[in-house]
């Protein structure tokens, strides 16, 4: 970059030796959260025995809400029929699942200010016009209560695999804590079957937050061995957030739940899957250890509905890296090139008038071709001002848009080297509050060592999947980190593998395994 923009943007630079150190304080803070927060790394009845089921064991159908659909999970021996397909990257695995009859539906702004009830009703009718297809497509009987298995994208407590109760939401919507999320489903159904009696009663078999599906999702449909896991469920979407199985001893003892476990197995020395929800404020303070929250980063935090709640995810998600870009962008007309806030176009003054999707695309081939889309999507409608586009301000734009990027991928990178060393996965030397008993107890439950196995991070989220280069960046930084850690052949790796539609998969994954754990107990 030129010394101009460089000198400016010098507040979001971000290197690998930062990412490495941030690393390292993420390793820390997650250890100390597990322990110690009620509000991250919140439990989920998944026990690593429905994780990694023996294969062929698991068959069945789900479904899910905002997205509605069934989810057929298929045991070993009808996956080997299907075309070697595989679901997420077209590699040549076996198809695990297959999903029927989906439909979706965006969730207008209304729905999330209304009351509670207004919501799960209108839920209640995706699920029932879902179900209603599923009667007619499959002939289902009407006297048999249908199994439903539900992604809920947002911070819940759960005491068993079927219920959740709701904390603080954030992002828009109206509902408060401690609503019980099974129950208001359930009613919200039951207000659209009293006017269709034809339709089967559901029962709530499992519940899960997003990321908790990715990563079920995600594993189920692996191709697992001794040199690879599926370590990691990621989501950098519209917020940021991740999921990883860990002991129960590393959790604060308020914070275990009810683990479900297959038939055979002992809950006593089972991991469990971990909603981190590690974009809420108590990675702040490793964040601002190295200095990486920008005046910027502070002016977006403090306009937002929950003031110093998420900082993490104000500087690595889709809702937000527009907005960022639309501040800094302000910062350096208004402040280094002395415009006037009035010669400024209308729109770029307006609250997330700069859309993250706008800036995700921004970027060469031209400067030409970025001045002419700059122009349309932000006309300055007064001939007489003393602003004007041009070529070299589009290009700032583009710097801006990448310099916002780079640190956004590297600071997921860091989280997520953090993270699977707080699990063990990955055994950093002298870090923070390390267990260093964790490893051998890592290797020796997963039958292999970290010297031979690729660490597996199951991403999904259109951020990360199309923000610039935020992808390719991201594998980048982590392949720095371990280098920069183990020397520059490092003993294994972590990759990114496409994970998508883990909400739905995910949330069919568990219904058909609480189903026939359900079905056990019924004999």
């Amino acid at each position: 970059m030129e010394p101009e923009i460089e000198d400016y943007l010098r507040p979001l630079y971000f290197n690998v030796e930062t990412a490495h150190q941030l690393a390292r304080e993420l390793c820390g803070a997650f250890q100390q959260l597990a322990a110690e927060s009620p509000v991250q790394f919140l439990a989920t009845p998944v026990s690593e025995s429905i994780l990694r089921p023996p294969k062929g064991s698991e068959k069945g159908s789900g479904g899910t809400n905002l997205r509605v659909g069934f989810v057929e999970l298929l045991g070993k021996e009808d996956s080997t029929s299907q075309p070697k397909l595989d679901l997420q990257n077209g590699s040549g695995h076996p198809v695990r699942l297959r999903r029927h009859l989906e439909k979706s539906w965006p969730i207008f702004d209304h729905l999330k200010n209304e009351h509670p009830d207004e919501l799960f009703s209108w839920i209640g009718k995706c699920i029932a016009e879902i179900v209603a297809d599923g009667c007619q497509s499959f002939g289902l009987p009407r006297d048999v209560t249908l199994p439903l298995g539900v992604t809920f994208s947002f911070p819940m407590v759960q005491h068993t695999l079927s219920q959740a109760e709701l904390m603080s939401m954030g992002k828009g919507f109206a509902i408060t804590s401690k609503a019980d999320l099974g129950s208001h489903l359930l009613k919200g159904y039951e207000t659209w079957r009293e006017s269709a009696t034809e339709l089967p009663p559901i029962r709530i078999a499992a519940i899960a937050n997003d990321a908790v599906s990715t990563l079920v999702s995600f594993v189920y449909q692996s191709q697992e061995n001794q040199s690879r896991k599926a370590a990691m469920g990621l989501i950098c979407g519209t917020g940021s957030n991740a999921t990883i199985p860990l002991r129960q001893s590393m959790l604060h003892p308020s914070k275990l739940p009810k683990v479900e476990v297959l038939n055979g197995h002992n809950p006593d020395d089972q991991r469990i899957a971990v909603n981190t929800e590690w974009s809420i404020n108590g990675t702040a303070p490793a964040l601002r250890a190295l200095g990486l929250i920008s005046k910027w980063d502070e002016q977006l935090d403090a306009a937002g509905e929950v003031p110093g709640f998420q900082p993490l995810e104000y500087m690595t998600a889709g809702r937000y890296l527009g907005e960022l870009g639309r501040l800094i962008l302000l910062d350096y007309l208004e402040n280094y090139r002395g415009f006037s806030k009035e010669a400024l176009p209308a729109k770029l003054q307006q609250r997330f008038g700069l859309t993250t999707t706008f800036l995700s695309h921004f970027k060469p081939p031209h400067p030409s071709v970025l001045l002419e889309k700059l122009k349309a999507e932000f006309p300055v409608t007064d001939t007489n001002s003393a602003f004007a586009w041009t070529e070299d301000t589009a290009i700032k734009v583009y710097k801006i848009a990448k310099a916002i990027e780079v640190r956004a991928a590297g600071i997921v990178a860091a989280a997520t080297v953090g993270l699977l060393a707080c699990a063990g996965d990955i055994p950093l030397r002298d870090s923070p509050k390390h267990d260093k008993t964790e490893q051998q107890h890592h290797s020796k439950t997963n039958g292999s060592s970290a010297a031979s196995t690729d660490l597996v991070v199951g991403y999904t989220g259109g951020c990360i999947a199309h923000f610039q280069d935020y992808l390719a960046d991201c594998q980048s930084f982590l392949d720095d980190i371990l280098r920069k850690e183990f020397g520059p052949e490092p003993p294994f790796r972590v990759t990114l593998s496409p994970c998508h539609d883990g909400g739905i998969t995910g949330a069919g994954v568990l219904c058909g395994a609480a189903q026939a754990q359900y079905e056990l107990t019924k004999v």
